[in-house]
Order: structure tokens, then C-alpha cells, then sequence
């Protein structure tokens, strides 16, 4: 199997602080891409430079065109979908998904239509079930699923409406998709499944 070459995380209530635990154990060098999308106020523009203070890793706020490029990473701008149009950045002002813009669903769908086998989808908490279609995609396009237990996650209803639509790979406590996405991109042996 391709070793993946894009992450692509959704996340909404709860899910500044889950990012922060999450990107704290990435290292530097990771060799992926990662672009994420958290449900934010349309006047909330500094959701990068947050989440940077915890990343190892270079943190930018996406723009329209930019050149995805590995071991970065890309957030969505307030009022804008994120999506990946051949390896570049796409932002619009479509109409909202699941009640929100930016929504992880045109993320993770146009993500897996790109990279489908060399992505993996990640799924933290928040309310009801943005995440669930997308994660429907990466799967569908040979990519892998990763969601956060439920019973971690500081609102369960995102998690637990992928695991009951979704046929995952993984579900894990948050404490444990660092070292698990860093043994994915590299290649290394995988822990056995937590969820199944």
C-alpha cells in the first residue's frame, strides 16, 4: 500500500484543544500534509497562529491556491470550505455543509478524490455528524479512517456517527493518533486495532 501522503483532520466543539494535544506529538518532518478544518465563528481568523504555538511543524492559514506541501500544515479560513483541487489549496464560500462554513465534508471528499490510497481521515469530537460523509469518501477511495473514542472525546456525537456509518480503521483515545499517524506515514508496523 502507498505510503500516505495527506492527513486531514475534522473537528468541532472541544476541538482546538483535542488539535493541540494531537499536533504537539507530530514531529517536525512527519512527511505528510495536513489540512484541517475546525467549526469556527466566521469572525475567528486566528485559528493557525493558536494551533501553531503547540505544532512542531510549520502552521498556516490556508489560501486560496497555495501549494499543498509535505510536513505542513494548512487551516481553514473563517467562512470559507477548504478543499484540495491537484495538490493545491481551493477555498470558496459555497453554501454551508452540515450548517457550517468551513464543513469537513468538502475536505475530506475532494481530499479523497485526489489522493484516495495516500490519504488518511481523522475524525475528533463535536456535535452531530459533519465528518461522517467525508470519512464515507476516504474509505470509498482506499484511504485510511481514524476516529477519536468516543468515550474520549470531549462531545461524542461526531466520533460515534462515523463509527456507525463508517467502517473504520481505527479508533483510538486521542492520547494515541499521534503515534499512530507517525507509524502510518512512515511505514512502520501498526499497532493492532483498538476498535475491532
Amino acid at each position: 500500500m502507498p505510503k500516505p501522503r495527506m492527513i486531514v483532520i475534522g473537528a468541532s466543539a472541544g476541538g482546538i484543544e483535542a488539535l493541540q494535544h494531537l499536533l504537539f506529538g507530530l514531529p517536525r518532518d512527519l512527511g505528510a500534509a495536513i489540512l484541517i478544518v475546525v467549526h469556527t465563528a466566521a469572525q475567528d481568523g486566528y485559528l493557525a497562529e493558536v494551533l501553531e504555538r503547540s505544532a512542531h511543524m510549520s502552521t498556516v492559514r490556508a489560501e486560496h491556491g497555495m501549494r499543498i506541501d509535505p510536513s505542513r500544515i494548512y487551516v481553514a479560513p473563517p467562512d470559507h470550505h477548504l478543499t484540495v483541487v491537484d495538490s493545491r489549496v481551493s477555498l470558496t464560500r459555497g453554501p454551508k455543509v452540515n450548517r457550517h462554513r468551513p464543513a469537513i465534508d468538502p475536505l475530506f471528499e475532494s481530499a479523497a478524490r485526489s489522493f484516495r490510497r495516500q490519504l488518511i481521515g481523522v475524525i475528533l469530537t463535536g456535535y452531530l455528524d459533519d465528518g461522517t460523509a467525508g470519512l464515507v469518501a476516504v474509505k470509498s477511495n482506499g484511504g485510511i479512517a481514524v476516529v477519536q473514542d468516543p468515550k474520549d472525546a470531549a462531545i461524542p456525537n461526531m466520533p460515534q456517527s462515523a463509527l456507525k456509518h463508517v467502517s473504520v480503521d481505527y479508533c483510538l483515545p486521542l492520547s494515541e493518533i499521534s503515534l499512530l499517524l507517525i507509524e502510518l506515514v512512515n511505514g512502520k508496523r501498526i499497532r493492532p486495532n483498538k476498535w475491532k
